[in-house]
């Protein structure tokens, strides 16, 4: 591959709901840069991008991938993201180092919540350009003009086809160029190629309207150019060229294409308008970040002459060979055996092996340029999200905001002694991906992982054993529920022990009352007279938040409650520590069984969006789970609820809105608040930890 300079190399994002053809249009992209001798296919498992273990098995793509090629004078970097909604983390990071994003949607089904989720993505975290490539035209039920109605109603007339199918369909393998107002027919053996010809006068007519629309369209986003528009009443091919780049780039145009990937029909072209139009590395003319340690805000060109500066938006961890990660350069120039500075970690990095990929295969480069992509083999200390900068002229980077988990489960080893190898296993798993996470749970005594949803952990199970050798089962997590008290009570309790030689004695009094929520534990004392010696006052305290951390009804961490220890008795031989920790201990809770205690249950703010037909089946789930809707709003063709719902009840939430929807709704969740739990969810809390008390 000959040398770029930054104003030729365009990088972009694959990204849009599953199942809408993103792999098989890079495989076609790929086939036709001659990256590959012939495509593969999703069935077959042998695509340039779904390349990983898991990936092949289940048929459907689960990390992304780099792809670069060379096309008409230009390098095209692109990251084919995956589609399910578990694997959102993946998309974010992509998009982070791309120049504009390519929304893929199946011509079949329309604009999805996946369709939405990128959407949100480019338009409220990135301000990234967005085109739409309107991909499967060869399959039945296909409603083109319905789509780009959809389109429009949601995203606004800058919508607009470049290209419009002639015979949808089984058959399809024509499209008329709106840009060029010609017919492209494609031979109909996937090689890409099509031969021109002139429209008939219906076509014509209709493409020449459309043409002149484009025209508009793209001058009302250039002064200079709507007025040379009126004077002359057309632009040339050079304005026009300079004008659909510069609406693409502004967001004043979101170009429509359409394709079929797997029958390689429109790809082509696709991959001319893109070379030719469409923004660039060169376009985006600064670099901001802050200064290392500081919340100062600093700034500097994208050149190559300018300070380099790299961010890592991905990385795998690899057998025998250490971590290679991927990574953008925003300025300036590396190359293997450059000393580099880790700015978010304040550790110097050695570069090492650098390649350029396609999919899992790598070439060696002798140096990266500001604007390009490429992946480093074995940095030392240096993970996803993390900037490496010139030594002298540091910079940190904006990091990637991944979601939040919005699954938990609980994860226990099938034999012992796996504990050390299950440990590097989950902290390089969150190395590779930040949106899976992992804590040892002392409250709980559990491991408990999270993530994006049940695909998400399933696969993050999957490679736990594949490549560590470890085998786990998962359960449920336990809820960290909170045990408290509603009305005020006391007690007094003696311990007295006597088996020769000295005994052991401490009576204590203790009163204890309710505070309010999220006041924690207040212990005081009120001792008068010489009854107790103050000396045990702290063994007393030390016993009674032994028990609050321990639980009393239902092993659960207690809180929002006043002790008073106001009196008691002692013996001056036989009262000691250990004496009043065990008197103090039983005095609580006395007092706390007979103070009418409840349990608290951490409810959880849960935003689902969905379709408006599954409405109904989604609002009745709410109810079953004892879920209260707080909200609800129309967001184009999907609905917004907001609810708030018992953690107990959620566990399940994602696979059961997977089959509610059909895999077509999105939600998350955040703590919220706890509640009182009602009594016959809190008698089965108790009589469960009585059951699993008596067998420990």
């Amino acid at each position: 591959m000959k040398n770029y300079s930054t104003e030729n190399i365009i990088n972009f994002a694959l990204a849009g709901h599953a199942s809408s053809g993103k792999t098989m249009l890079a495989e076609a992209m790929a086939f036709n840069a001659k990256v590959i001798n012939r495509m593969g296919s999703i069935e077959d498992g042998n695509t340039i991008s779904d390349y990983h273990h898991d990936e092949i098995k289940s048929q459907h793509s689960i990390s992304s991938s780099l792809l670069n090629f060379e096309w008409e004078g230009r390098k095209l970097n692109i990251i084919d993201t995956p589609g399910y909604l578990d694997f959102q983390g993946e998309v974010k990071s992509a998009m982070h180092v791309a120049d504009f994003v390519a929304v893929v949607i199946n011509a079949v089904n329309g604009i999805e919540v996946g369709t939405e989720l990128v959407n949100e993505y480019a338009t409220k975290d990135y301000t990234l350009p967005q085109l739409i490539i309107i991909n499967m035209l060869d399959r039945e039920n296909v409603d083109f003009d319905k789509i780009i109605e959809m389109a429009k109603n949601r995203y606004g007339n800058k919508v607009f086809p470049i290209q419009i199918p002639i015979d949808v369909g089984e058959n399809f393998h024509q499209i008329g160029d709106v840009l060029r107002k010609e017919i492209h027919n494609y031979e109909p053996n996937s090689t890409g190629n099509f031969n021109i010809t002139n429209a008939d006068e219906e076509l014509k007519s209709k493409l020449d309207s459309l043409h002149n629309e484009l025209i508009e369209l793209i001058a009302e986003s250039d002064d200079t150019l709507l007025e040379t528009f009126f004077d002359q009443g057309e632009l040339t091919e050079e304005q026009l060229r300079s004008g659909l780049h510069h609406a693409f780039l502004t967001g004043g145009l979101i170009p429509v294409f359409c394709v079929s990937g797997k029958k390689n029909v429109g790809v082509k072209r696709l991959m001319d308008v893109l070379s030719k139009y469409a923004p660039c590395a060169s376009d985006f003319k600064e670099v901001s970040g802050l200064k290392p340690g500081t919340e100062e805000e600093i700034s500097h060109g994208v050149s190559i002459n300018d300070p380099t500066s790299a961010f890592v938006f991905k990385t795998i961890s690899e057998a025998h060979m250490g971590e290679l990660s991927f990574f953008r350069v925003y300025s300036g120039k590396l190359a293997p055996s450059d000393d580099l500075k880790n700015t978010t970690r304040d550790q110097n990095e050695k570069l090492r092996q650098i390649f350029y990929l396609n999919g899992k295969e790598r070439k060696d480069t002798s140096s990266v340029i500001a604007g390009d992509i490429a992946a480093v083999l074995k940095l030392k200390n240096t993970h996803t999200n993390d900037t490496l900068s010139d030594i002298k002229t540091q910079i940190v980077l904006p990091k990637i905001k991944f979601p939040n988990p919005n699954i938990r489960l609980a994860i226990i080893p099938k034999s012992k002694g796996d504990e050390d190898k299950i440990s590097e296993g989950l902290s390089t798993l969150h190395d590779e991906d930040p949106t899976f996470q992992y804590s040892v749970d002392s409250e709980l005594k559990q491991t408990i992982i999270s993530g994006q949803g049940e695909l998400h952990l399933n696969t993050i199970m999957n490679k736990l054993k594949r490549k560590f050798h470890v085998e786990l089962e998962s359960i449920p997590p336990k809820i960290a529920y909170r045990e408290t008290i509603t009305v005020r009570s006391n007690s007094k309790y003696r311990h007295k022990k006597q088996s020769g030689g000295s005994g052991q004695f401490a009576e204590v009094w203790l009163k204890i009352e309710p505070k309010p929520r999220g006041t924690g534990i207040d212990f005081t004392q009120n001792l008068v007279g010489q009854n107790v010696d103050r000396s045990f006052v702290s063994s007393v305290e030390k016993s009674i938040n032994s028990t609050c951390i321990e639980g009393v009804i239902a092993g659960c961490k207690v809180v929002d409650l006043k002790v008073d220890f106001y009196d008691g008795k002692m013996h001056p031989v036989d009262s000691n520590d250990m004496a009043f920790q065990i008197a103090g201990k039983h005095a609580f809770i006395d007092a706390f069984k007979t103070a009418k205690p409840k349990l608290l249950e951490p409810i959880y703010k849960i935003i689902i969006k969905v379709p408006e037909s599954a409405m109904g089946d989604v609002m009745g789930d709410i109810s079953q789970r004892r879920g209260k809707v707080s909200g609800m709003e129309t967001d184009g063709h999907f609905q917004i609820i907001t609810a708030d719902v018992p953690l107990a009840t959620i566990h399940d939430y994602s696979t059961a809105l997977r089959s509610m929807t059909g895999g077509r709704g999105l939600f998350s969740i955040e703590f919220s608040r706890y509640e009182d739990m009602p009594k016959v969810e809190l008698l089965k809390v108790i009589k469960d930890f009585e059951i699993e008390r008596k067998s420990a």
